[in-house]
């Protein structure tokens, strides 16, 4: 994953400092959801519960979340989609990933 994203977007910013810990940061939790998502998805194929897929969609949401929020550390001023900045959107779906999470903890199948 990390090869992946070097060329475009790491080695760039290689003597940026800190502005580099940051965007390995999102590269590490792109890496996490992908594996998260990976094993919710596993699980909800295996066991067919409402609770697990709405695992699922939480964490693949997540990767959406990162992925939005990796664009936006790396290009702060390019990318808006109308008057909806990148950050906005990032911790938008951040939030709703949150939401999905609670809805599949809580819920009484």
């Amino acid at each position: 994953m990390v090869a992946i994203l070097a060329l475009p977007i790491i080695i760039p910013h290689l003597f940026h400092g800190y502005h580099l810990v940051h965007i390995f940061l999102h590269v590490g939790g792109i890496a996490l959801a992908v594996f998260i998502s990976a094993l919710a998805i596993f699980a909800y194929y295996r066991l067919r519960t409402k609770r697990l897929l709405l695992s699922a969609v939480a964490f693949t949401n997540f990767i959406a979340a990162e992925i939005v929020l990796l664009v936006d550390a790396t290009w702060p001023t390019i990318f808006s989609i109308g008057d909806l900045s990148f950050p906005e959107l990032g911790h938008l779906l951040t939030f709703i990933t949150l939401g999905l999470l609670a809805l599949g903890v809580f819920r009484n199948d």
